[in-house]
This record gives structure tokens, C-alpha cells and sequence, in this order.
């Protein structure tokens, strides 16, 4: 019998214990010494009866409930649990994430942030969701803000899986579900930015900050589309996200880098006129999670309460 082989993980364990220990060396002076915890007491408030998703507790399943629907759905009860911070990181799942060059993926840069931001939120105590977006602005997949490390590795899991997926039914626009967030949130928009309608997304993202701390850690992806030369005059070229195919010259297959850089500098340029900050990080990791460490450090002495 052939079996199909599994897809490599975008970040691994490896890796999580790479950036888990990287956090520790450059946040350890917010976490040696005595102090006393940020969450006291049980930590929980009950807030309502919600369908059970993958990732709940089976501990908080409301088994009367939910024997009143004959489990189907299964009835949970969600908690709200006090931390210092709700983090939402909101990572593109779209089709360009998957192009890439010598083994890496934009895909696996936007995965090993979103470990980032959700190890050092763990590590402070805060809590952390994930949502993740198509090229249409809309959302694929939800993950509620929870504290703790493994929820962050779910989360990690969610996007690898929500990566490996086809299209998916259209879901919420992001602007939507970051507006119903329950709570004032630090709101990281993960991506390369290289769908159509980005320069509006961007602008939709900004009508949030009255009441999010919304930025954006954009993805340099010149590496992806910077290809080696062809003797070929013509080439036939298939865009990865609208399916269609198109034939271009040597000299416009060549400048593709380029163009990524220039479509770049204009989303650098929207996001400044919106007064959105802009987090640029790229293939080195080591580079990105400083970046990343220390944009989100300055950023939680003056986090949304």
C-alpha cells in the first residue's frame, strides 16, 4: 500500500526550542530575579457555553449541556483567563506564502514568527490567538487567546495544517473579527503583503487602532522571486494565486525581485500614511527574532490596557 508522504513542518520542535532558548538570553531581565506572578488566584471567569473546537480542554466540557444536543455539537464552557496581555498575531496563509528558494518559504518565516511573538508572550504571561488570513483579507482559521506554551504550539500546528489545506470556505473579513475582540489587543499582521487589495487591507487594519495596538511585520520577498537566468526568450509563467497563466519576457521574468521591492516600498509607504509602524524582518532568523524581541518588548511598556 502507497502511503503519502507527510509535508516537512514549517517550524519543528528544533526550531521551537531554538527561538524558546533565544527568547530567555535576551528577555532574561524580565524574567530573573523575585517578583511575584502577574495572575493571581484561579485566573479564570466564566463568560459563556460555546461548540467545542480542536485545542479546548476536556476539562471544560459542559457534559449536561451537551447531552442535551445529543453531542452534536459537544458543548464547552469558555473561560477568560487574566493575563498581562492579549496577543493576537494575525499570519497570512495565502498562496505566494508557499514560494520560496533554497528550502525556505516565506511560509516557514511567517510560521517561525508567529513562534516568535507567541514563546516570549508565554514566557511574559499573555495571552495569545492566532488568526489566519487568505489573499482576500478574510479569515481561514481562529485559535482564542490562552496562556501557556502549549497553546502556542498548537497554534503553530493550526497554521502548519491551515498551510497544507486548498481553498477553504470564505470566512470573515479580518477587519471583523479583530473589531469583535472581547478585550483591547497587540495585534502583529504577519505577511509578505503580495495580494491584490493590500494597500486597502492595510487601510482597513488602521481603523482598528482606536482600540488595538495594530502593526505590521512584513516579510521581505525578494529572496522568493530573485530567479536565475534562462536562455529562453519567452517564458510561461502561472501565477500562484489567481491560477492564471501568462507569457513573459526574459528581461520581465529577470526583474521579478525588483518588482517585489517596489510593490513593497509602496506598502511601506501606505502603512506610514496611516500612521501603522512597520516591523521588516527576513530569511536570517537570528535577525528576525531580534527585531521582532525587541520592537515587541518597547511595545509592552506602553501595551494597551
Amino acid at each position: 500500500m502507497k502511503t503519502e508522504k507527510a509535508e516537512p513542518a514549517l517550524v519543528d520542535l528544533t526550531h521551537v526550542a531554538e527561538i524558546e532558548l533565544f527568547i530567555l538570553k535576551r528577555m532574561k531581565d524580565l524574567t530573573l530575579g523575585p517578583h511575584a506572578s502577574k495572575v493571581k488566584g484561579s485566573g479564570f471567569d466564566f463568560v459563556g457555553l460555546r461548540d467545542w473546537e480542536p485545542g479546548d480542554r476536556l476539562s471544560s466540557i459542559d457534559w449536561a449541556q451537551s447531552s442535551l444536543t445529543n453531542f452534536s455539537p459537544v458543548i464547552t464552557r469558555e473561560f477568560e483567563q487574566m493575563s498581562t496581555a492579549t496577543v493576537i498575531a494575525v499570519a497570512d496563509a495565502s498562496l505566494s506564502t508557499r514560494c520560496g528558494a533554497s528550502g525556505v518559504t516565506i511560509g516557514s518565516i511567517v510560521a517561525r514568527a508567529v513562534a516568535t511573538i507567541g514563546l516570549s508572550s508565554a514566557l511574559l504571561q499573555d495571552s495569545f490567538g492566532l488568526l489566519a488570513f487568505d489573499d482576500k483579507g478574510r479569515q481561514r482559521e481562529w485559535a482564542r487567546p490562552t496562556v501557556g506554551k502549549p497553546h502556542v504550539l498548537y497554534c503553530l500546528d493550526l497554521y502548519q495544517r491551515q498551510m497544507s489545506k486548498g481553498a477553504g470556505e470564505e470566512g470573515p473579513e479580518v477587519t471583523d473579527a479583530i473589531r469583535h475582540l472581547r478585550q483591547a489587543s497587540l495585534v502583529p499582521v504577519i505577511s509578505d503583503f503580495l495580494f491584490a487589495g493590500a494597500s486597502d487591507f492595510i487601510k482597513g487594519l488602521s481603523e482598528l487602532s482606536v482600540a488595538h495596538d495594530v502593526f505590521l511585520v512584513m516579510i521581505d520577498g525578494r529572496f522568493a522571486f530573485e530567479l536565475p537566468s534562462v536562455a529562453a526568450g519567452w517564458i510561461d509563467a502561472i501565477d500562484i494565486e489567481t491560477r492564471r497563466t501568462r507569457v513573459v519576457s526574459r528581461r520581465e521574468f529577470q526583474r521579478m525581485g525588483a518588482r517585489v521591492a517596489e510593490w513593497q516600498d509602496e506598502i511601506r509607504r501606505v502603512a506610514r500614511d496611516v500612521d501603522l509602524e512597520v516591523v521588516e524582518v527576513g530569511v536570517d532568523p537570528w535577525q528576525m527574532e531580534t527585531a521582532l524581541l525587541q520592537f515587541m518588548g518597547d511595545r509592552r511598556l506602553q501595551k494597551v490596557r
